[in-house]
């Protein structure tokens, strides 16, 4: 966290105390942006390993090349490991990794910031089999100065290149190629580099353009330009959309328009904007229901297709920062309970 998300913690635990009728246990936000709309989660995973700690942080969403009705949840406890989940929640897998930050997964790659070295930025690199299920390591991969904090893969085309991004705790990003070959340690190459002002953490690809979430300003867009980057504000924290921290970013295509979610820290509700135009769309909240609400969400995942009855229009995937009495977890939420209760 944070020095102002814990003098927002504070200070919400000062408002909460004050605050009649609030449940115990429940933290008020301090600053409550635009009213969301309710939804209610349809699961949840298993808590991760770590307990009494902030330690669940970053999922992402493997869906089989080969039967796209099927998928699992990659999940980072940022001072263990990482987690598979199958769509049950049920944990079906763990390594051990230290500490890791953020997630994704392309093909059968996982790729997570590795703050193992808190000078040295690096990129912990596993290999997938969903089949057993399992991750094996494939090496770290060297990724310059700084710790390692934020991290998202670009989609590509199976054969193509990775593209990853690493940002750097400081709002450092950096973007380049991985290499992964048998037997050989992967590599990365930085293409470009930008400074964000201040801490930085979630980001998304959408095509070559790639969205980051500066914590306490707002989401940025940083589209390459040659040797070099073109940086815009396009969604600042206003305390009505946005309310700091920016936390996990994700994108989902529905009825042909591509959406951006974010997660609006401060106030336990996520955002929606339409891409590439960044139109404000609204906001939404995962209320109390069968799996508990969630609040004080780091990473977030949003996955479009046929999950089965349980998720028959996609899935959005939310870490859940308050899941007491147990450790904290990931809550599954059906996509078009989502896009129904904001009409689109």
């Amino acid at each position: 966290m944070t020095a102002v998300r814990n003098w927002k913690l504070l200070a919400s635990l000062a408002f909460a105390g004050m605050t009649a009728g609030c449940a115990a246990g429940q933290v008020e936000p301090v600053i409550t942006g635009l009213p969301p709309v309710a939804v209610t989660a349809s699961g949840e995973t298993a808590p991760v390993g770590t307990g009494r700690a902030d330690a669940a942080d970053d999922p992402a969403i493997w869906v089989d090349p080969a039967n796209p009705h099927r998928a699992l949840i990659i999940a980072t406890d940022k001072k263990a490991g990482i987690h598979v989940y199958d769509l049950t929640g049920k944990d079906v897998a763990f390594i051990k990794g230290g500490l890791v930050n953020n997630v994704d997964v392309a093909g059968n790659i996982v790729v997570a910031s590795d703050r193992n070295d808190g000078v040295n930025a690096h990129l912990a690199l596993f290999r997938l089999d969903p089949d057993k299920p399992s991750l094996t390591p494939l090496g770290r991969a060297a990724a310059g100065t700084g710790e390692a904090y934020g991290l998202c893969l670009k989609k590509s085309a199976p054969g193509e290149p990775l593209t990853a991004a690493l940002i750097v705790k400081d709002g450092t990003v950096r973007a380049g190629t991985l290499t992964v070959t048998d037997g050989a340690a992967p590599r990365f190459a930085a293409q470009w580099e930008h400074k964000i002002p201040t801490q930085s953490e979630g980001c998304v690809f959408d095509g070559d353009t790639l969205y980051v979430g500066e914590e306490d300003a707002g989401i940025w867009r940083l589209t390459p330009n040659g040797a070099g980057v073109d940086a815009k504000m396009v969604a600042p924290v206003d305390n009505q959309r946005l309310v700091a921290d920016v936390e996990g970013l994700a994108t989902i295509d529905h009825k042909g328009q591509r959406y951006l979610l974010a997660s609006s820290q401060g106030d336990n509700a996520y955002a929606v904007f339409k891409l590439p135009s960044m139109d404000y769309v609204g906001r939404f909240a995962v209320t109390a229901g069968a799996f508990g609400a969630t609040s004080e969400t780091d990473g977030i995942e949003a996955v479009a297709g046929h999950f089965g009855p349980a998720y028959p229009d996609g899935i959005f995937l939310a870490q859940d920062g308050d899941n007491a009495p147990r450790a904290q977890n990931f809550k599954l939420v059906r996509w078009d309970q989502i896009a129904a209760a904001l009409g689109i």
